[in-house]
């Protein structure tokens, strides 16, 4: 009877340590969560309208980049099909003159396009910032020890992962509900286009 009673104390004590244990142990996993970028982001209140703003700003450049981009190759084209009347140093000076012409298109296209990265990094950034602010508020309330981002082109590797622990649709509500972070107000600035002569 006394090794009934040790046995029947000994489980019960083994079965008070591994609930213990795994109560501790349930306590301890950190709680995850993930979004989707692509998703949050093309939602996202403001995007919209920084977009259609980001349009209408570099429309013009755009225009002058195709301007140019055409009369560099009105001006090949023309000396590909006087080339053959031409002496060689008129070839050669011709051919410089669209080299140089080539070149200072390239520079300015170069000046442009990173003008116009600038300009869409600044129309997003205000949204952006706030995505972080909900992401780090929602993260803080609810307890998640990581928010990981399963969107294609993140640098995500997760292949597989519950619904349950999908959290966009949160983010998105929380987003919402703050509406349209206030845009920054300056635009791009207009330059000539340098190389649009004829």
């Amino acid at each position: 009877m006394r090794f009934i009673t040790k046995s029947a104390a000994f489980a019960f004590i083994a079965t008070l340590i591994v609930a213990g244990a795994a109560s501790a142990q349930a306590t301890a996993t950190p709680k995850l969560g993930y979004i989707n970028s692509s998703q949050i982001l093309a939602e996202a209140p403001g995007r919209a309208e920084a977009e259609a703003q980001f349009e209408r700003e570099v429309g013009s450049y755009r225009q002058q980049l195709q301007r140019m981009s055409d009369s560099l190759q009105q001006l090949d084209s023309v000396y590909q099909r006087e080339a053959p009347r031409l002496d060689s140093t008129t070839r050669v000076t011709r051919q410089r003159a669209i080299a140089e012409r080539e070149q200072s298109y390239q520079q300015r296209a170069n000046t442009l396009n990173q003008q116009m990265q600038n300009r869409q990094a600044e129309l997003v950034r205000p949204i952006m910032e706030q995505l972080q602010k909900v992401l780090e508020a929602l993260r803080t309330e609810e307890r998640y020890a990581m928010i990981f981002d399963v969107a294609a082109g993140s640098g995500s590797v997760v292949v597989s992962a519950d619904k349950s622990l999908d959290i966009t649709a949160k983010v998105l509500a929380r987003l919402k509900t703050a509406g349209a972070p206030r845009a920054t107000g300056s635009t791009l600035q207009q330059q000539p286009a340098g190389v649009t002569r004829k």
